[in-house]
């Protein structure tokens, strides 16, 4: 297979895990898939379109040019834009579809006055600040700005929504009061006359633990792509979509009393062999996990030696009997049995899981998986489906041996 470095995205894990959702929810809820930084590093494009295979009604971005991306890629579903747009993007936006969250009233008219010109109704939503403290409408703002917004010529409210700042937490008092205050909110707002599409507030972790906030959409990013937002396993069962994989490249035999990367942080204690991975820091593998990490290969842990590298990292493979060049090596996921959770990387690194997805960087080659075959191999230089047969064998050959 002509890869050395790659994660695998299963495309099958990610619809069980929208099934999940959809059975915790139950019926007459809709499913928001938050698609934005790239789908969290698992590929926008590709996670969009499964995720409209599975059901999914609407799509959410934080950007106007990842909006794009996903038009550009086929998308037909409605894109939200939940972060605020500045004025100049709204033309764009217009045009290709993609639905601004408004918190300001000049942006407003200025949107409706796009709306105007292009001779249609533009779609709009409203973020309500009932506590997270970051962006939208102040709670006791929100009458007078949606009865002045929805008021404007050209403009259709889409939906109104908040969001949660501690859902996560062991106490969830603070995210329940947000939920009376936003729930008083939306009858004040019927009392008007002003009737939103939707209403939503829930993000991954009050889809998991606040059934009183889930309203009409869901808005869930981690938990679709198979992760826990807070120790709430028991209420949702999830399988991780992406593992992250690279290959031995250089299979070395170093003495006791030999130095290993930058700054000669780490001393040999025996003659070691030393197996080279082609992943650093450059690829989004952070250089925290220097001499503290591991890495699984042959279905093993292996520690880290020295200091992660931009391109390289090297590993303690001594005692793993018969390893070679070529062989598979885990960042995080499974090998042979061996599970290395992307949340222990993620203590590791001193940081969240969200963040080891995201930086992932584009010189990964993302590989799809359905089924237990490839359905796309996207690359820095573009997609190769002439690699798939390749890279077929080399999962065939994995899962082979994995069953032994």
């Amino acid at each position: 297979m002509p890869i050395s470095t790659w994660v695998e995205v299963d495309l099958d894990r990610f619809a069980a895990n929208l099934q999940a959702i959809r059975r915790h929810v139950g019926p007459g809820r809709e499913v928001l898939l938050v698609a934005k930084a790239d789908a969290y590093g698992h590929g926008a494009a590709d996670m969009a379109l499964a995720a409209e295979r599975e059901g999914v009604t609407q799509l959410g971005v934080a950007t106007l040019h990842e909006g794009m991306q996903l038009r550009r890629a086929g998308s037909k579903l409605p894109i939200m834009a939940m972060s605020p747009l500045l004025s100049g993007e709204i033309p764009e936006a217009v045009a290709q579809g993609i639905d601004p969250s408004v918190c300001d009233l000049d942006f407003a008219r200025a949107l409706s006055d796009e709306a105007v010109n292009a001779g249609r109704a533009v779609r709009f939503h409203v973020e309500i600040d009932t506590g997270m403290g970051r962006t939208g409408v102040l709670l006791h703002e929100a009458e007078a700005f949606l009865t002045e917004a929805c008021a404007l010529p050209g403009l259709r409210l889409a939906s109104v929504y908040t969001h949660f700042p501690d859902a996560d937490g062991d106490d969830l008092g603070y995210a329940r009061e947000q939920v009376k205050k936003f729930g008083a909110l939306i009858e004040a707002l019927r009392a008007r006359g002003i009737e939103p599409a939707r209403v939503h507030a829930s993000n991954s972790a009050g889809t998991v633990n606040l059934r009183e906030a889930h309203f009409d959409w869901v808005r869930v990013g981690l938990i679709a792509y198979g992760l826990h937002p807070s120790h709430d396993e028991a209420q949702l069962a999830l399988q991780p979509v992406m593992s992250f994989r690279s290959r031995l490249v250089q299979v070395r035999e170093l003495p006791a009393g030999a130095t290993v990367s930058y700054a000669r942080a780490c001393t040999l204690t025996r003659p070691t062999r030393v197996g080279v991975v082609p992943v650093g820091y450059g690829h989004g593998y952070s250089w925290l996990l220097s001499g503290r990490g591991q890495m699984l290969v042959g279905g093993q842990r292996v520690p880290i030696l020295g200091r992660v590298t931009m391109d390289l990292t090297m590993v303690d493979v001594t005692d793993v009997p018969g390893v070679a060049v070529g062989d598979e090596v885990v960042l995080f996921g499974s090998q042979q049995g061996a599970t290395l959770p992307v949340e222990e990387i993620a203590a590791g690194s001193e940081t969240l899981p969200y963040e080891i997805l995201c930086t992932i960087g584009k010189r990964v080659t993302r590989l799809y998986v359905r089924r237990g075959q490839p359905v796309r191999v996207s690359t820095l230089i573009g997609e190769r489906a002439d690699w798939s047969p390749s890279v077929t064998d080399y999962l065939r050959q994995r899962d082979a041996a994995v069953e032994e």
